[in-house]
């Protein structure tokens, strides 16, 4: 690490030196005012005559504009204004030339002029400017800020985002609040989940070449989604053209202890399409099993269970090789065609990733009452991660007035993770027995989203407007074949030799003991949405001033398909069974003269009809909507909501009655705006949301998580939550460019959903769902994006811009009768909750020399990972981790950069602890981490090419 950061501040000290040795540019800059009206000329633009340099005038009058020293002849134009013209102005090296001007109105008539053209919205200037007119509290991200750094996909730019926080490397936490608490729309349209135990839209699956923008509204209304309590996430990927390009960007990474080290773990079994992210069959049931769900009705034979374990592939152990640099690739393509009077523009992306990491977990356990460790392990986790993702946008602007998208996504991923466990397992008492366990687990995820959408102007005044949109998403998520088993080996006396390590074998069957499990699930979604607005005269005949009414509606239809199976060996009769056998290593005891229906092994099926099942969920949402600028600083929206409904679960198990909840509501929202200038407002908002129980969390099935040796199971007597929420936000734009922001929010829950931890017998873990009776969330976020361009005169440090966010937030939760135990945690944070977030960065730009370089900081509160259900088991926190971020990027010639950086340069661990003296907080009285690791510094070079 230290040779690296070296490396690093190496070359950021040569920037420094090249930036300081060359010849200073000059400063032109002042201020244009309306000689009418004494205000800022807005709009205006300060022209060096006869070049292409130009500064535009912002908000308060000012301009700034850097050139060659020299003599020029000056020009201020802005349309409706006499143009101004100083000639002879001198601009010397290094310094400031002031020049101030005042504009006369133009009393000539103007003609009829039409400009045409498509808004650019990934800029940061378009970005703030829309946060600026946005009638709801929301945060942002533009491409324009994305590219200064390293962030590779949606997961890691969102966390630069106020108040949002990123678990497992992918999921979003908004506001403290997990990612079951948050909406995610892709293009406007609500996401698929990848996930089978969680509603959430896994953001590392985007990868941020192809982003335009990311939007987080975090006040409810009527046009937006009623299910959220976080923040409602408009993730938009690019669809404008401005010119054809054509890029390619290449890059090796190097994650420290895994790169280039020997005994790097992979499955035995190696798919010819692996590389593309999914198994080419290699891992399917054997045929005698077939592909049809499990069905009590109809078990397998004795007969077919046996051939089927003949047939199963017999690599338990995993393959050791060096692991190679990870590689990452990305083609992108913008095109735009005219076809007669209509303009077709297409923005095409295709990218690809091949990735590697392995790390050393400390994993442990502890008993309730007297402290002892159940188990105390060391997990060694490797992870190959094959992803191949492609972005095909089409736009045609059938006129001025009419405008038709047409935006698809796919993303192909497959991950190859292996986990070796060596440790000592005391949940049988004694001293204790001694471990070596593995797991091979493969899985792959076929992710596909796609809408076709129009915008329509109508009428003579162009008053009114028409939107709508349809869409479908697909996923397919296949586990074949997750290979689990057990060895043991009792711990050896003083001076005595340590027994051989045995196979352990069920005689029931197990999914720990030497099983195979299958799942796969697949989800259709199918939508539809519309939306008109039509707008009234107001105070003046700008669009701004107009009154808007709203009326629409957003219908969803999603069925989804879950089928898992999974098989132990097992004795074949454990009376006539040659025990010897469990003497032989894992590579020879279920060799196929082993197999045998009568002294060897066979399979057993321990798959249940609770282990599968159909579901479909309708929702039908219609809204209204009013928006009213009152005055020139008034301006209030808002409206009502109804959304009604109907999610539907039957298992496989026939005689289980089905799960059906059908529920109508009106969610009503408000906000309001109070602008006390040109370049400051506050907002204030309340708004009524929901957060309803998921497929996974009502689904009876019990899911075996063996790197967390935890059994997952859903409740299906979980009820839907109801969220009040309140919003107040001072905003403050210094320039068009800039930001600064403070709010306070308030949140309350009824039936708040929780991830909790219960008890089973032996050493695994449950995890399961439950409503809290009540909760409330409290906190404050601050905003800053400033550049140093107006503060000073020195050259170099006018190329200096800083970004601050930070959070701090309080919560409580109110439990449930039957979770307010002697001895438990009552008085906690909602489940998931971190207290602060801090998120700095500070960014260096030379467009003129081509240099980028960035240092970004992010650090999260330590924030309850599972809250106790009972006095069984202990509450679970993830405590603080430090992160800071390096990039540099340096043009070389007209179409070739370069990029080098480090993320996660501090290389922290990952801490996960027992709250063992239920204080609510990790201290030096806590004993046992439920998990602790880290996963390697990453750093990185690349090349971008454009053509």
């Amino acid at each position: 690490m230290q040779r690296t950061l070296t490396l690093f501040f190496l070359l950021l000290l040569l920037l420094l030196t090249s930036s300081l040795a060359r010849a200073q540019q000059a400063t032109l800059s002042g201020t244009i005012r309306d000689k009418k009206t004494g205000e800022g000329a807005i709009g205006a633009t300060v022209i060096i005559t006869g070049t292409t340099q130009a500064a535009p005038v912002e908000l308060d009058g000012t301009y700034r504009l850097m050139a060659a020293p020299g003599t020029y002849t000056i020009s201020v134009q802005s349309i409706g204004y006499k143009s101004l013209t100083f000639p002879g102005i001198v601009l010397r090296e290094g310094q400031t030339t002031t020049l101030n001007g005042g504009l006369e109105e133009s009393t000539q008539t103007l003609g009829e002029v039409v400009v045409t053209g498509q808004k650019q919205t990934g800029t940061e200037v378009a970005l703030l400017q829309d946060l600026k007119k946005s009638e709801v509290v929301v945060s942002g991200m533009s491409s324009d800020q994305i590219v200064k750094t390293l962030d590779r996909d949606a997961a890691e730019v969102v966390k630069r985002i106020p108040g949002v926080t990123i678990q497992n490397n992918s999921f979003i936490v908004i506001r403290g609040l997990a990612e079951r608490y948050n909406t995610v729309l892709l293009n406007d349209a609500l996401t698929p989940s990848s996930e089978v135990d969680t509603r959430s839209f896994s953001f590392d699956i985007l990868p941020s070449s192809v982003i335009d923008r990311v939007l987080i509204f975090k006040s409810g209304a009527p046009e937006l989604p009623g299910e959220f309590g976080g923040g409602a996430v408009k993730v938009y990927t690019k669809n404008s053209v401005l010119e054809n390009t054509t890029s390619l960007s290449v890059s090796a990474w190097h994650r420290s202890g895994t790169t280039f080290k020997s005994g790097y773990q992979q499955s035995p079994q190696r798919s010819g399409t692996q590389w593309a992210g999914y198994d080419g069959g290699e891992r399917k049931m054997p045929t005698t099993i077939g592909t049809e769900p499990y069905d009590s009705q109809n078990p397998l034979t004795d007969a077919q269970l046996l051939q089927a374990a003949r047939a199963l592939d017999n690599n338990w152990k995993p393959r050791l090789s060096t692991a190679l640099p990870d590689l990452r690739a990305s083609l992108g393509l913008t095109r735009k065609y005219a076809l007669g009077r209509a303009q077709l523009s297409n923005v095409t992306s295709v990218s690809y990733s091949n990735t590697h990491q392995q790390y050393q977990v400390q994993r442990q356990r502890l008993e309730t009452g007297t402290g002892n460790y159940i188990y105390n392990y060391s997990d060694e986790q490797a992870q190959t991660a094959s992803r191949l993702g492609v972005i095909h946008n089409w736009q045609v602007r059938l006129s001025d007035n009419h405008r038709l998208e047409l935006r698809n996504f796919l993303n192909q991923y497959g991950t190859d993770e292996v986990t070796h466990r060596t440790g000592l397992d005391y949940a049988q008492g004694g001293d204790g027995r001694a471990r070596d366990n593995y797991a091979l687990h493969y899985q792959s995820r076929t992710i596909y989203s796609g809408q076709l959408a129009g915008t329509h102007e109508l009428g003579a005044a162009k008053n009114s407007t028409l939107t709508w949109q349809s869409g479908y998403n697909y996923v397919l998520r296949n586990e074949p074949d997750y290979r689990r088993y057990r060895t043991g080996s009792d711990v050896p006396l003083p001076g005595d030799p340590a027994p051989p390590f045995q196979v352990e074998i069920s005689q029931i069957g197990s999914q720990q003991d030497v099983s195979s499990y299958y799942s796969r699930l697949r989800e259709d979604t199918y939508m539809g949405s519309g939306q008109w607005e039509q707008r009234l005269s107001g105070r003046d005949t700008t669009r701004e001033s107009q009154y808007k009414l709203r009326a629409g509606f957003y219908t969803e239809y999603k069925e989804r398909n879950y089928a898992s199976r999974f098989f132990s060996f097992v004795p074949a009769r454990p009376g006539r069974f040659n025990y010897d056998l469990l003497q032989l290593p894992i590579e020879t005891i279920f060799s196929p003269e082993n197999i045998d229906p009568n002294t060897g092994f066979t399979l057993r099926e321990g798959t249940g009809d609770e282990d599968s099942y159909r579901a479909d969920n309708l929702l039908a949402a219609g809204y209204l909507s009013a928006v009213a600028p009152v005055s020139d600083k008034v301006s209030v929206s808002g409206g009502v909501r109804m959304e009604y409904n109907r999610k539907f679960l039957r298992s496989g198990l026939g005689s289980a009655a089905p799960y059906e909840e059908q529920r109508t509501f009106f969610l009503p929202s408000i906000n309001s705006t109070y602008n006390f200038n040109l370049r400051s407002l506050l907002r204030l908002a309340g708004s009524v949301t929901l957060n309803r129980p998921e497929f996974r969390e009502v689904a009876g099935y019990a899911y075996y998580d063996f790197n967390n040796n935890a059994l997952i199971k859903g409740n299906r007597d979980l009820r839907t939550a109801k969220i009040y929420n309140a919003d107040l936000r001072y905003e403050f734009y210094p320039t068009k460019a800039e930001l600064l922001s403070v709010g306070v929010f308030y949140k309350k829950f009824n039936d708040a959903i929780e991830q909790v931890t219960g008890s089973t017998t032996g050493s695994a873990l449950e995890l399961g769902f439950v409503n809290a009776r009540s909760a409330y969330d409290v906190g404050v976020e601050v905003e800053a994006r400033k550049g140093l361009a107006d503060i000073t005169d020195n050259r170099f440090l006018q190329h200096f811009a800083f970004v601050l966010n930070a959070s701090l937030i309080k919560s409580r939760v109110t439990l449930s009768d039957d979770e307010q135990l002697a001895g438990n945690l009552n008085e906690r944070a909602l489940q998931g909750q971190s207290p602060y977030v801090v998120n700095t960065g500070i960014f260096y730009q030379d467009d003129a020399r081509g240099w980028q370089v960035s240092a970004q900081y992010n650090v999260i509160g330590p924030r309850i990972l599972f809250a106790s259900s009972n006095t069984q088991n202990f509450t679970i926190f993830e405590l603080s981790r430090h992160v800071i971020d390096l990039a540099a990027t340096k043009r070389v010639g007209e179409h070739l950069s370069v990029r080098v950086g480090i993320q996660d340069a501090l290389n922290q661990h990952t801490r996960q602890y027992y709250d063992s003296n239920r204080d609510g907080k990790i201290t030096g009285a806590d004993g046992g981490a439920f998990a602790r690791f880290r996963r390697g510094q990453y750093s990185t070079v690349g090349l971008t090419y454009q053509f």
